[in-house]
Parts: C-alpha cells; sequence; structure tokens
C-alpha cells in the first residue's frame, strides 16, 4: 500500500475562505450573479460539503484496521459484509458514484470487528476516486494489515458522470473486483463468495468486471 493510499492531505491545502471563492468564481462562470441572495451563503455550504464528501483524506485505514481480535475459538471460515452502500466522487467530473461494496476475508489468526470493515469502504470512498482503484485499494488495506488467507472485494455502482451528462445511460451499473489469495487462486472460493453476495458468475481473477 502506498503512502497515497493510507492518507494524503496536500501540503499546501487552501483554507476554506480559498475555496469560498473558488465557489463564487465557478458560480460567475455558470452565468449567475453569486452575490444574489439565493446565492450568497452557496459557497460556504459548498466547502462544508466538500469537508464531508471528501473527509476521507485525513483518516488512515490501517489505523482502523489495527484493532484485531485473536480469540476466534479456531474459526478459519469465510467473513463476508455485503451491501455496504457508499457515496464517493469521480475524479474525472467531481461527479456522485452511488453503490454497494461486498468485502470477505478468510481469517488466518486474527479477525477484526465487521464495522471497521465497512469503515474502510467509506475512508476511501471519501476522496476522488475511481471505482478500479477503490476496489484494490479495499481489498490491499485488508490484507496487508489483517494478512488472511485471501481477500475478496467487489463493487457495484452508478456513475452520475455518465447517468446525468455524457453518453446519458441512467439505469446502468459497473461492476468491479479484486481478488487475492484464496479467492484468486481457489475457483470453489471464489464461487461461494459471490454466491453470498450475489454476483454473477466467478470470472477472472484479479480487478476487472466479476
Amino acid at each position: 500500500m502506498t503512502t497515497e493510499d493510507r492518507r494524503n492531505p496536500p501540503d499546501d491545502r487552501p483554507t476554506q475562505t480559498d475555496a469560498e471563492a473558488a465557489v463564487r468564481t465557478l458560480i460567475r462562470w455558470a452565468g449567475d450573479d453569486p452575490q444574489r441572495e439565493g446565492l450568497r451563503d452557496t459557497p460556504g455550504r459548498v466547502a462544508r460539503s466538500f469537508a464531508e464528501f471528501f473527509g476521507g483524506y485525513a483518516l488512515d485505514p490501517v489505523e482502523v484496521l489495527q484493532r484485531t481480535f485473536d480469540e476466534v475459538e479456531g474459526y478459519d471460515e469465510m467473513v463476508v459484509l455485503r451491501d455496504i452502500r457508499f457515496e464517493s466522487h469521480c475524479e474525472h467530473h467531481l461527479a456522485p458514484i452511488i453503490g454497494k461494496a461486498h468485502v470477505a476475508y478468510l481469517p488466518r489468526t486474527r479477525v477484526v470487528g465487521i464495522s471497521k470493515l465497512a469503515r474502510v469502504v467509506d475512508i476511501y470512498a471519501r476522496r476522488l476516486q475511481i471505482q478500479e482503484k477503490m476496489t484494490a485499494q479495499i481489498a490491499n488495506a485488508i490484507e496487508e494489515v489483517l494478512q488472511p488467507h485471501g481477500v475478496a472485494v467487489v463493487i457495484e455502482a452508478s456513475h452520475q458522470c455518465m447517468t446525468t451528462r455524457g453518453v446519458h445511460k441512467p439505469g446502468t451499473t459497473m461492476v468491479t473486483s479484486r481478488m487475492l489469495g484464496a479467492f484468486r487462486n481457489d475457483a470453489a472460493t471464489r464461487r461461494e463468495f459471490l454466491a453470498f453476495v450475489g454476483v454473477g458468475v466467478a470470472g477472472p481473477s484479479g480487478t476487472g468486471n466479476v
């Protein structure tokens, strides 16, 4: 995992005042007056929204995953958390990406609280993203910290940069996967996971369409 994958706030991060000035510029560029009554408070609202949308840059997924449990009474079967809803933003158009993630791992000696898996998804979602990279980042973080026998991540999402602009194709869903360890090398394990989460059939392992 790279430093960028963990936490990467820019050293020269602008102030909120700078951000609000940028929003006023965009409003003017769009053809409206940022000083009119309905828009006067919009720059501040947008800046605060961005702080929420992109709060994942200030959080470290490794720190979230490091509190693990060793007393598992020998449990070594698949752990699956499915339908983790997330909201992200595409790094090309800043348009929303809305979807759900399915995460699984085969524990070796340690397990982690299931809320931590959901938090890792949220940390990476709350950054400027492309879906393929986000899928790999989640899987790689879990593998690095838990060192399980295998990790599997599948993400299904709708991209507003495709549904509300450009080709205008609403109702389309992009599916990406990242299979590591046993999920990559053992077709039966991969099929079991995909059956649990109800996503298609096993295709080529690695990052890409399931």
